[in-house]
């Protein structure tokens, strides 16, 4: 099975060659293809020069958001798995093996890493949780499924629930639409607990405009899915 890594990134200078230089380690990979969602910063020109095995990129001339990006990844990146990885996640990106496992074994059509209390790289205190829990009662609802991480972009999905589901939502409701359109459709998904680390924006002034701007995604998520009819 040929397995692609699609790592959308936007800004992450400080990050992005870490976390290539630790998904390269992972030995199931085929392809690690970073697509640059615009950046304003040196997103492209790092991971562009960074010299490692299996790593290429791509280069959007503004940003489309997190879906945009992806689908634009997997309309030029072919593969039987892709493994999705946010760009800030460091050396922990290392850690995505135990989410190809499953799926490659046929004991899953989607992972979902499941990150410990303790997954902000700078101990930074995470959010309130408000996000996630509607993000998880409205799975809930729609699909009758419990899931504990559901905004968690950190996934092993094969191609064929990818067609399923059809493109990837908008910015950050990106994650909700792939579970429940995963669920709706029969595939099975796993979450997986794992010690990654990511950035955390905190409980001040930005923390909360980032909360606020997921919060309305994550509800027209729902209500894109559930026009789709996926309830």
């Amino acid at each position: 099975m040929r397995v692609a890594a699609l790592i959308p990134a936007f800004n992450e200078a400080e990050s992005i060659v870490e976390t290539l230089t630790a998904a390269a380690q992972l030995q199931p990979i085929d392809e690690i293809v970073v697509i640059d969602d615009g950046s304003t910063d040196d997103t492209y020109a790092l991971a562009s020069s960074c010299s490692l095995p299996k790593v290429s990129v791509l280069r959007l001339p503004s940003n489309r958001g997190k879906g945009g990006a992806l689908n634009f990844g997997r309309r030029e990146v072919h593969a039987d798995v892709y493994l999705l990885l946010d760009a800030d996640l460091g050396s922990s990106a290392a850690l995505a093996d135990k989410l190809l496992e499953p799926v490659l074994r046929g004991e899953a059509d989607m992972t979902v890493a499941r990150f410990g209390a303790e997954q902000s790289k700078s101990g930074a205190k995470m959010g309130f949780g408000l996000v996630r829990r509607t993000a998880s009662l409205g799975i809930k609802i729609l699909t009758g499924s419990t899931v504990l991480s559901p905004l968690s972009g950190q996934r092993a999905v094969t191609a064929k629930v990818l067609d399923a589901v059809g493109e990837f939502a908008a910015g950050f409701g990106v994650e909700v639409a792939l579970t429940v359109g995963a669920l709706h459709h029969g595939f099975k998904i796993v979450e997986i607990p794992l010690n990654m680390k990511h950035r955390a924006f905190g409980r001040g002034l930005k923390g909360l405009r980032h909360r606020g701007g997921q919060f309305f995604a994550v509800l027209r998520a729902l209500w894109d899915c559930w026009k789709k009819g996926w309830h």
